[in-house]
């Protein structure tokens, strides 16, 4: 039986709710890549392209304005960004496997689900937290359609793809973000 895929798509909304529904939405697509009984070729394709999405609306929109207010240091920021390039390469180790069905995957899921598990607690506590007491529901409004324009601009351009979690990846290494393999 195929599991029915929502990527969610909101067109407004307070920034810090549609960060939380994002990450409720990868804690459940984890939970369907985990299960042996789900579509995982479509589930990893879903959360491949909703979690580099999110994460790049976030970096190039959501942070630099919170850093920007005074709402979180640079340190959370730079910290945040070097978690979703973390995030990226492992993601980019499970889009890389043929199978689905094997150790590989499964070995490679956790770790893909120990990353985001980790950023999302990590997140809500040290960026969201701060952000609600520091910043109001206009900004949060404002940043909530700019968040979400980028993030459906991302969507919209295949931001999923194994070609471009690579580049990403790359990307990440050259800036310092991960370690050289």
């Amino acid at each position: 039986m195929g599991y029915v895929l929502d990527l969610h798509r909101p067109v407004a909304g307070d920034v810090i709710d549609l960060i939380l529904t994002d990450h409720r939405l990868f804690e459940e697509l984890l939970r369907a890549l985990r299960d042996a009984s789900s579509d995982r070729d479509e589930v990893r394709t879903a959360l491949a392209t909703v979690l580099v999405a999110h994460a790049e609306a976030e970096e190039r929109f959501v942070y630099p304005k919170l850093r920007k207010r005074h709402a979180v240091g640079e340190e959370e920021a730079e910290h945040g960004e070097e978690e979703h390039a973390e995030g990226h390469e492992a993601l980019l180790e499970v889009l890389e496997l043929k199978g689905t069905d094997t150790k590989a995957f499964s070995d490679a899921v956790e770790e893909l689900s120990g990353k985001i598990n980790h950023h999302i607690a990590e997140e809500e506590l040290t960026i969201l937290n701060p952000a609600r007491d520091e910043v109001g529901p206009q900004v949060r409004a404002e940043l909530g359609r700019e968040f979400l324009a980028e993030r459906q601009r991302q969507i919209d351009a295949g931001c999923g793809s194994v070609e471009n979690v690579r580049k990403l990846v790359e990307r990440a290494r050259k800036q310092g973000q991960l370690d050289e393999d």
